[in-house]
């Protein structure tokens, strides 16, 4: 037993960290760095439209003129001059999945994609670097009038162009920080869904994210549109492998929930430990409409994530279920916002984050209730489990809460494992280190029983993983 312990020093990534070496034959890399020209010729090799590559520019603008936040982790490590904004395969997006060039083909069998595909989902979106390799969507999805698409294709699509341009970067706007205005000019790649008034899918649609490149960031832009009485459930996935360099990730998910709709948005967002990941995430969400969100984050050196939800509509509801896992080198600074903007409208937060082997995990909320919110109600429960002294754990409620009508409640508990409990499963015949991950895993579980099988497996070994090498 202390055998292993010793002999074990980290964590067992095998299954995220492989990668192949990009060559200049294969892979088309622009250069490092941030400035007008490489914009510019970003979205020419984009071949955008014109009112796009003057988006592009006015967002270059904002992102100079503001700051980095002073209030959460450091990301002095993060220079932007030695990133490349862009880096894609030298080949087209395939609908067969024989198409797809072998080497990439290879990772995301690895990582269980076509597998899954297979199995359980109506359409899959799978991106590397930084645009789409493959896509491809069930008959019967596209029969009812679901549109599953990059989201590239539906900028230049006659048919869809037109809502792309009225929706893009509406909700997160350039100035809201200085890493929307980053996205704003450097996005690429991403995905584009829109579900007919009244149709419900039966399967998820999946879109799988996978940054291979070293010294580079990806942006990639969701935007999703439920319409009136519709049901979708989304997932998103992402990885990379681990490189003695900063990565970045700076994507952007917007969110439109139409009248009487429902989303359920399931994410594990799995990076590498040199990445620094600065993701938005926003819904709007109307009258009688729902909003799910189940969030797991385990990888990234940084971590700043917070989804929104804006409930703008009579009686609209949002639910987050999150969990993060901070280990050795991690500060992972997440969390949720809940903005009631409506009467009778609900949100519900409920947290479960993991530190260990000296990491950092923050949780951030906010509730805003405007005055016209009457009726309205918001819970906040929040949970925090220190498998060490070397590892902190921080949570940071903020409320404002601007009418009496209202229904306003928070807890938060912040602590370590029992020895009673350990002493106990030993008694039993269970080793410390099976015991701890039991333990682990029963406090992770009300959040790995709300994420689809696959990743609930995945969340679960990961949690395994983790522990072993922290012992």
């Amino acid at each position: 037993m202390s055998e292993e312990k010793t002999q074990i020093n980290d964590i067992n990534r095998s299954l995220y960290d492989f990668r192949y070496e990009e060559n200049e034959n294969d892979f088309y890399r622009i250069e490092d760095g941030l400035t007008k020209e490489i914009i510019q010729k970003l979205s020419e090799e984009k071949g955008d439209p014109e009112w796009m590559r003057e988006f592009r520019l006015k967002s270059l603008e904002i992102y100079n003129k503001l700051r980095v936040p002073e209030w959460g982790p450091d990301i002095s490590g993060l220079n932007m001059e030695n990133i490349a904004t862009y880096v894609r395969p030298k080949t087209k997006m395939a609908a067969d999945w024989e198409s797809v060039p072998q080497d990439i083909k290879d990772t995301f069998e690895k990582l269980g994609i076509p597998e899954a595909e297979r199995k359980s989902l109506a359409g899959v979106g799978a991106q590397f670097d930084s645009e789409l390799v493959y896509h491809n969507v069930r008959e019967e999805v596209s029969k009812e009038g679901v549109v599953y698409t990059d989201f590239e294709s539906a900028l230049k699509s006659e048919e869809w162009g037109p809502m792309v341009k009225e929706y893009f970067m509406t909700l997160v706007k350039p100035n809201d920080h200085k890493f929307a205005a980053l996205h704003g000019a450097a996005w690429s790649g991403g995905s584009f869904v829109y579900v007919p008034k009244g149709v419900h899918l039966s399967f998820p649609l999946q879109s799988y994210f996978r940054l291979n490149a070293k010294g580079a960031g990806q942006f990639e832009h969701t935007l999703i549109i439920v319409d009136e009485g519709a049901d979708l459930h989304f997932i998103e996935g992402c990885s990379a492998p681990k490189y003695n360099v900063a990565n970045l990730h700076a994507g952007c998910v917007e969110l439109f929930v139409k009248k009487g709709a429902h989303l359920r948005y399931s994410t594990i967002e799995n990076w590498s430990k040199n990445m620094y990941n600065l993701n938005t995430k926003r819904a709007l969400v109307e009258e009688d409409a729902s909003i799910e969100w189940v969030s797991g984050s385990f990888g990234s050196h940084v971590s700043y994530l917070y989804p929104e939800s804006d409930l703008v509509g009579r009686n609209a509801r949002a639910d987050f279920t999150g969990i993060t896992f901070a280990g050795n080198d991690q500060n992972l600074d997440t969390g949720a916002k809940m903005v009631h903007l409506a009467p009778n409208t609900t949100s519900l937060i409920t947290t479960k984050s993991i530190s260990k082997s000296g990491g950092t995990s923050t949780y951030r909320s906010a509730i805003y209730v405007a005055k016209n919110a009457t009726g309205s109600k918001a819970s906040v429960s929040c949970q925090s489990l220190m498998l060490d002294s070397e590892s902190r754990s921080d949570t940071i409620p903020a409320m404002e809460i601007l009418t009496d009508d209202c229904d306003i409640g928070h807890e938060a508990k912040i602590g370590r494992i029992s020895n009673d409990a350990i002493f106990y499963l030993m008694s039993r015949g269970i080793s410390e280190e099976e015991a701890r991950s039991m333990i682990v895993s029963g406090f992770a579980n009300p959040v790995s029983k709300e994420l689809p099988l696959e990743y609930a497996v995945e969340m679960n070994n990961l949690i395994r993983l983790e522990m072993k090498g922290g012992l």
